[in-house]
């Protein structure tokens, strides 16, 4: 589905658009397929690595996979997808020709005990010289109000960058406590398996656990304009962050523009994901089910 001028507009207005029907039913049975591979292969892993991150409830014997991390690192199906010009089509209307991949990661919500992401904004986790930062989801499920589906915050992208720290460490979560808003008024994105949800890198979101009994996975990217540089520095060197430029050109020119940054440092007292790195919020918003607490 190609965006429209009206499209863009919307997405300015509200930071987010839904983009229907963006993977075909070949694309969309080969990457189940291969989830289903990987996550049975956490069968026998005790802890996180650099492939899985695992469920409170996770055992060896009994594995609970809540994230496949950097799949385009470790998959060659997950790189080829997204430098495919059915998914950076739409993100090319909206920050231009020139893309970068920055980050991606699979988030599994298991029937019945998905973990829920508390309310946070991208941008805290990684500010770049300006904000031509988006963050894309592409439904592997359908997302319905009952199976944890991500919540937006429209027009959120506009305000502030709220603290996302605990006890004097980035946690990766709003504090609550001074950010006083009103998350009934959140926007959930559902839609269909092969959809997408494409939202500005400063907007408010979060999801509750997965209170259905079908699972909800999410194959999540974070795209940048290529003169978007991350001020945290590159986490894996200069050539590196030049491969994953996958549409367009990169170059040696950031673009600096006047936006908000907090950074995220002091380091979270738990590192590794956002689940990790929550586990140290002063205030939970959602609900976290029996034994898949964090």
């Amino acid at each position: 589905m190609a965006l429209q001028a009206a499209d863009r507009d919307f997405f300015f207005e509200h930071g987010y658009i839904h983009v229907g029907e963006v993977l075909t039913a070949e694309w969309l049975g080969a990457i189940r397929a291969k989830i289903d591979a990987i996550v049975s292969k956490a069968r026998g892993v005790s802890d996180h690595d650099a492939v899985y991150d695992l469920e409170a409830s996770h055992r060896a014997e009994a594995p609970r996979v809540r994230r496949i991390k950097t799949p385009h690192l470790h998959f060659p199906l997950f790189e080829k997808l997204v430098r495919d010009p059915a998914l950076t089509d739409p993100v090319a209307v909206l920050i231009g020709e020139d893309i970068r991949l920055y980050g991606g990661k699979i988030n599994i919500k298991a029937a019945n005990f998905g973990a829920p992401v508390e309310w946070h904004q991208d941008w805290a986790f990684y500010p770049h010289t300006n904000d031509d930062v988006l963050t894309i989801g592409i439904f592997l499920d359908d997302m319905d109000a009952n199976n944890g589906p991500l919540c937006v915050m429209p027009g959120s992208h506009k305000g502030p960058i709220y603290d996302h720290h605990a006890e004097g460490a980035f946690c990766g979560a709003l504090d609550l406590e001074t950010a006083e808003l009103d998350f009934s008024q959140a926007v959930p994105m559902e839609g269909k398996a092969g959809d997408m949800v494409i939202f500005h890198s400063r907007c408010i979101h979060g999801s509750t656990a997965n209170l259905s009994n079908r699972q909800r996975r999410l194959l999540i990217w974070e795209m940048t304009a290529t003169d978007a540089w991350p001020l945290a520095g590159l986490r894996d060197g200069y050539e590196e962050f030049q491969h994953w430029v996958i549409r367009g050109q990169g170059g040696l020119v950031p673009r600096l523009e006047d936006v908000p940054v907090r950074m995220p440092y002091p380091l979270a007292v738990h590192g590794g994901s956002i689940y990790e790195n929550q586990r140290a919020t002063n205030r939970q918003y959602f609900e976290h089910l029996g034994d898949a607490a964090e």
